[in-house]
């Protein structure tokens, strides 16, 4: 006994199969069928609705059972039904052509189609979604998250009856704290609070990211079971997206000991993860229609875009506070000085962003203390333990004697750690300590679960008690926020890839380079503030032209790359002015492919002030892809012409005009493109922007004025000779011998969206490598049938892995983020360079000239 008793633990809930249950509540009928209409399984209560046993049913076409009409609807749903995780409605559907109306579930279930039918509720009010509108717009004045939560729960309420209706929220470890509550006056408040991660087992959780909302109607129904038990493939019938689907025994055991007659909850996701519940209570049984269930679940939706969006402001506005951190802090540094000069007033600019009780500056060996510290002996010891943690990322704890022992020997001074790395090698360090805070968490009972045996063996037991358990943490600091560790973040990249870098020039070069550096800094700020508000306003103004996530990211990413493309052709020529010729190639060769014979340019070339480029280079994107997208360079026959000539004044006119493609009309309605096209140059550049959409094809005419033109030359030739165009789809995999494809990158995000790249170019196995020694061991005992390095690797170089791939007759490419000028040593020049930031596109070409020059 003793023995099973021991091996029962919480991962036993986690095991219970709750969405192959095989039974529905009994308020509602469910059958099954195949894609040729036969039915495969039924619950047992559906001789109440079409007269026949479930066990006749099995077997049967379902057109014997239901209407024209309602065979006509059900296709129709299941023809635009999406993925398998969605559900299509249907209401007030006459099902068996005797005058009755049902409302319908249909979703996908492996290879089977599911119906469930619930009688339709008449004689009341139908439109209930119509109410979600006017409770959504109330919620968005609401000024702080707690208020929006707290009014969510009250028109959550009124909209179903529920007795009590509370936001629960989830912590990291999983256990849930009830954030607000509306109540009907007679009922307890559980409003702060918290209920342990047992309450809800892991699959449960699973199901609540599927199926968004869940209703218990009265927990002594006896539910009804679906025959039969198990199909062909002896596989139950998966009922994670089922409305009706009974709930697990133990849940059933756990709301009874709560007093609860029936339940229903509705997720709240955040980001794709699931950040809560809105979980409702009533002490008595209660149906509600269909039509209402619809209602809160798009009430939900709306619900967590608003915590979302909530969250968001909040987060941008502690942003701009990390903004004045970083200004002050590059400020302070610039005039030559160390990071620890002036610890004392280095750290309050922290603890205005980031709160702290105590700070440590460890850097080249110096130690600086601020506050309650540990002192400099003891504070080796934990320099030593962070240097295994990493040096990559901010790290941080609330309870630093959980995982590092020797912290007891401080442990009244501090029981939380937050490390900034401030370097790579050797590894230095600004660490924030904060002291232990004595909290009380208030649970619903005693967050343990007891064990009970019976009939089936030893099982964990739903909680009898809800009583306030009151529970006393020790060891345990405030917590750090996500916000706060992200502020952190940003802030060790400032110091690590800025600040350091020129403390260390000023240290050098004080005396010479004091007043330059003091401008560097002024213009890297204005002119990183000026790229970030411009891709801000970018990603909030593309999502009105995109119906898909996919599409809003192709739109975004498109426009950031044009963007990036016009900052390399700026920064090739140092930052001065930049042809106008060039611009207009390099989008046509981006987005018209093997078009570009059709885009001719006539007139003298013009060299655009750098403050300028980047305008018009948003202008010539937008121009340019909605050419290819709906335009002349949409059809094979079409062709675009630019004509290029200088005004009396010195100002540039820009003629564009596109021919011979798909008869034009004008659009309906102004997107964020057209926008651009129409506004951008007059509003920033003083110019003006002119579009007519004659059905021969669109003409746009610009006037730039001369202030932004340096001068006007005979054009050159294509920068892009010799650039190698290929199709998308093309396998190049195939021009190389058998082996991996290698990726050395020491950022995880660029590493994995390169790895989508490489497969989309048609390499299956990709091994990726973060460091020079990573990557030549991945050398020396692996097939590589091509690489891809990155030139800078912290304060190494790719330059010996290019040696051993060059020696091995492996082909390789760069990928840096300075271009082709910041070529390792050694004679590399010729190896294709792909510049960050890129795209498929661009690796396609690179790839495709390193295996024509390795032939």
């Amino acid at each position: 006994m003793a023995e099973d008793q021991h091996q029962v633990d919480l991962t036993t809930c986690d095991l219970e199969p709750i969405h192959i249950i095989g039974r529905i509540q009994s308020f509602g009928w469910l059958i099954s069928f195949s894609s040729d209409w036969i039915i495969n399984h039924a619950s047992r209560n559906c001789d109440t609705l079409f007269g026949q046993s479930a066990e006749d049913l099995i077997g049967l076409n379902a057109a014997q059972f239901l209407s024209p009409s309602a065979m006509h609807d059900i296709r129709s749903r299941l023809q635009i039904l999406g993925a398998a995780g969605t559900v299509e409605r249907i209401f007030e559907l006459d099902l068996l052509s005797d005058g009755r109306l049902f409302d319908l579930a249909v979703h996908t279930s492996g290879r089977s189609f599911v119906v469930e039918i619930e009688e339709h509720e008449s004689g009341r009010r139908r439109d209930f979604v119509s109410y979600v509108r006017p409770m959504i717009e109330r919620m968005r004045q609401t000024e702080t998250t707690e208020k929006l939560c707290a009014s969510a729960a009250r028109h959550l309420r009124g909209l179903t009856g529920f007795d009590r209706v509370m936001v629960y929220r989830f912590s990291e470890e999983g256990a849930g704290e009830v954030i607000a509550e509306s109540l009907n006056g007679l009922v307890d408040s559980f409003k702060g609070l918290h209920f342990p991660a047992s309450d809800i087992p892991k699959q449960a959780r699973k199901l609540y990211t599927r199926n968004l909302l869940r209703i218990i109607t009265d927990i002594d129904d006896p539910t009804v079971p679906v025959i039969p038990a198990t199909g062909p493939t002896g596989d139950p019938l998966d009922l994670s997206m089922s409305g009706l689907r009974a709930v697990s025994p133990i849940h059933i055991e756990y709301l009874r000991n709560m007093g609860v007659k029936a339940s229903m909850s509705v997720s709240i996701m955040r980001r794709g993860k699931l950040w809560g519940l809105m979980a409702c209570h009533h002490y008595s049984p209660l149906r509600l229609s269909y039509s209402v269930r619809t209602a809160a679940e798009l009430f939900g939706e709306f619900f967590a875009y608003l915590l979302e969006q909530k969250e968001t402001d909040a987060a941008f506005e502690r942003r701009g506070d990390s903004m004045k951190l970083h200004d002050e802090i590059m400020s302070r540094v610039a005039g030559g000085g160390s990071l620890l000069d002036a610890f004392g007033d280095f750290s309050q600019s922290i603890g205005r962003v980031i709160s702290f009780d105590g700070a440590i500056g460890w850097v080249d060996g110096e130690f600086m203390a601020d506050g309650l510290t540990p002192t400099r002996t003891q504070f080796g010891q934990l320099a030593r333990f962070l240097n295994t943690a990493g040096a990559s990322t901010v790290w941080a704890t609330d309870n630093i004697t959980a995982i590092f022992d020797p912290a007891r020997e401080w442990a009244d001074k501090a029981a939380g750690v937050m490390a900034l790395p401030v370097s790579r090698s050797p590894r230095d360090y600004i660490v924030l300590f904060r002291k232990e805070q004595l909290r009380e968490v208030n649970w619903a009972g005693n967050p343990e679960k007891s064990v009970e045996f019976g009939p089936n063996g030893s099982r964990l037991t739903p909680r009898k008690s809800f009583d306030l358990w009151k529970e006393e943490r020790r060891g345990y600091s405030r917590p750090w926020t996500e916000e706060e560790v992200s502020a952190a973040e940003s802030l060790r990249i400032t110091l690590l890839e800025v600040v350091l870098r020129m403390s260390d020039a000023a240290h050098a070069q004080r005396e010479q380079a004091s007043q330059q550096q003091d401008m560097l800094i002024a213009e890297l700020n204005h002119r990183v503030r000026n790229i970030l508000n411009l891709i801000r306003g970018l990603v909030s103004q593309s999502k009105d032209g995109a119906s898909t996530i996919d599409e809003f990211a192709e739109i975004v990413g498109s426009r950031i790359h044009a963007l990036a493309r016009a900052h390399d052709q700026v920064t090739e020529k140092d930052w001065r002015p930049s042809s106008f010729y060039d611009l207009i190639r390099t989008e046509t060769a981006a987005y018209a492919g093997h078009g570009t014979d059709r885009v001719v340019i006539e007139g003298p070339d013009a060299l655009i002030a750098p403050s300028a480029f980047t305008t018009l280079a948003l202008v010539v994107h937008e121009l340019m892809t909605n050419s290819c997208k709906y335009g002349a360079l949409s059809d094979s026959q079409g062709s675009v012409h630019v004509t290029i000539a200088r005004s009396d004044d010195g100002a540039l006119e820009i003629d564009w005009r596109e021919e011979h493609g798909p008869p034009v009309t004008p659009p309906s309605r102004r997107g964020f493109g057209s926008t651009i096209i129409e506004r951008t140059i007059p509003h920033e550049l003083d110019g003006s922007a002119s579009v007519i959409y004659p059905e021969a094809g669109m003409q746009a005419f610009f006037l730039i004025p001369s202030d932004h033109i340096a001068t006007f030359e005979t054009p050159g030739a294509d920068p892009r000779q010799g650039v190698i165009d290929v199709p998308d789809g093309t396998d190049l995999r195939a021009q190389l011998p058998e082996g991996a494809a290698l990726i050395v990158e020491d950022n995880v995000i660029i590493a994995m969206e390169a790895e989508d790249h490489m497969r989309a170019c048609g390499f299956s196995d990709c091994r990726v490598a973060g460091s020079v020694a990573a990557a030549i061991n991945l050398v020396e005992n692996t097939d590589i049938a091509f690489a891809m390095l990155d030139i800078n690797l912290g304060r190494d170089t790719s330059a010996p892995i290019a040696e051993a791939l060059r020696e091995r007759g492996i082909v390789f490419i760069f990928a840096s983020g300075y271009g082709e000028r910041t070529l390792p040593e050694g004679n590399f020049t010729g190896v294709p360079v792909v510049t960050k930031p890129y795209g498929e596109r661009d690796l396609r070409s690179a790839i495709a000239r390193a295996s024509a020059e390795q032939r």
